[in-house]
């Protein structure tokens, strides 16, 4: 009766265009009904709480820090480094556009903001190039979710605090999957772009000033892993040495950063920070009342038979994410099924970190996907590729990531091995 009844206040507020913050909240007050323990007050206390989370402060950072980089100069020059050194090659903008993903990823952790300054820099020059409009939309949308996995990870922090497992764990983890997902979309490329016209090769002048003007930026994701690995600061102090770092980066080095500029990125900063922080303490509510009504226990009984297969059951959990990615945004996902899967995962032996890094990565291919595919819509509305022509031209990228997705559930190895081995 409760699932029944939380998952139809659920899929019914979805349906008529509810936010997704105040559709968590209508399922608590549902389960409340249905629990006859209606109580204003626990929904204001389960608000407070789900709010009050130092670690949580780590978001608006780098929301900030990556909203700076976009407009301070940073990112400019994070895509010229990868053009002098690749551009020239047979489809050599493609390459650029995925090693300007993965620096860019190092960088804010915020896919939409990665994606839309990577489309509005590298779009209008693959176009004059003459690459195929769609999948060149296709290319720098699948680029932009390598973000929700490389650290600094947003992403990462929600999943973290939902699931009370170490974030700086997760960082470390999502190195080299991040890494592998650039070499897949990579490879896909090399198979498209034979035909594709190439760039006047850079002179080794050209790339010493290139790597010379971008290394204040580059040695952000040095800095930040760098404190990661050695204990010097936890996440949310990693978000505000970010900021403060990018701030002066943009201000006193490149000196491209307006005080115009910063207002709109505090302005973004803050609308941004109170869509996450509002569906994270509206989920605090739907979880401690689906804890009383047993809802986690319910369905660990309905998957139980699948405990004795770590394996199986994870490749269930990842099929059951790729549908929700369909019609869901990564967070909302992370907080409505987090708390519920945890349990049998636990049960099943699976490791934490591995289960939250798979669990991301598959959300993350759920931010390319119709009929939502929010990061496929940034592209779209940015390079003007209609959203149906680009859906046609993310297919092959979307392909090898979930090829990719599924190696790493048969060889959890591949993830587990780096990950003790960055922690340690």
């Amino acid at each position: 009766m409760e699932v029944a009844v939380f998952l139809s206040i659920l899929l019914l507020s979805i349906a008529v265009g509810v936010p997704i913050a105040f559709a968590l909240m209508l399922c608590g007050l549902g389960l409340m009904v249905v629990l006859d323990m209606v109580d204003p007050l626990i929904v204001a206390q389960n608000l407070i709480s789900g709010a009050d989370n130092f670690t949580l402060l780590a978001i608006p950072f780098f929301v900030f820090a990556g909203d700076i980089m976009n407009v301070g100069g940073l990112a400019k020059r994070l895509i010229d480094l990868p053009m002098k050194l690749v551009g020239h090659k047979a489809g050599g903008l493609g390459y650029v556009v995925i090693i300007a993903a993965v620096i860019m990823a190092s960088l804010s952790g915020s896919p939409a903001a990665d994606t839309a300054a990577i489309a509005a820099i590298m779009f209008p020059m693959m176009t004059r190039a003459n690459y195929n409009g769609p999948s060149s939309a296709g290319l720098i949308a699948s680029g932009g979710i390598i973000a929700p996995i490389i650290p600094p990870s947003i992403p990462f922090i929600v999943i973290g605090v939902t699931a009370g497992v170490s974030i700086s764990q997760l960082f470390m983890a999502g190195i080299v999957p991040g890494l592998l997902m650039g070499i897949a979309l990579c490879t896909v490329w090399y198979f498209k772009s034979h035909h594709m016209a190439t760039a006047q090769k850079a002179s080794g002048a050209e790339v010493w000033q290139a790597f010379k003007s971008s290394i204040w930026a580059l040695m952000l994701p040095v800095i930040i892993i760098g404190g990661f690995k050695t204990g010097v600061f936890t996440p949310t102090e990693a978000g505000a040495v970010a900021s403060v770092y990018a701030l002066f980066v943009s201000l006193f080095v490149y000196r491209e950063l307006t005080f115009k500029a910063i207002y709109q990125a505090l302005l973004g900063t803050a609308k941004t920070t109170a869509v996450i922080m509002l569906m994270v303490a509206s989920a605090q509510v739907s979880a401690w009342l689906m804890t009383i009504a047993d809802l986690p226990m319910m369905v660990a009984q309905l998957l139980h038979p699948l405990v004795d297969s770590p394996t199986l059951l994870m490749g269930l959990i990842l099929i059951v994410l790729l549908l929700f990615g369909m019609v869901l945004d990564l967070i909302p996902i992370v907080l409505i099924l987090v708390p519920v899967l945890l349990p049998l995962v636990r049960e099943a032996g699976i490791n934490e970190i591995y289960f939250c890094l798979m669990f991301i990565l598959c959300c993350s291919i759920g931010l390319i996907t119709p009929p939502v595919g929010n990061v496929l819509n940034v592209v779209s509305s940015v390079t003007k590729v209609p959203f149906e022509r680009a859906v046609l031209g993310i297919l092959p990228y979307a392909l090898a990531l979930i090829v990719l997705m599924f190696i790493l559930l048969i060889f959890p190895q591949i993830v587990l091995v780096p990950m003790e081995f960055f922690n340690n």
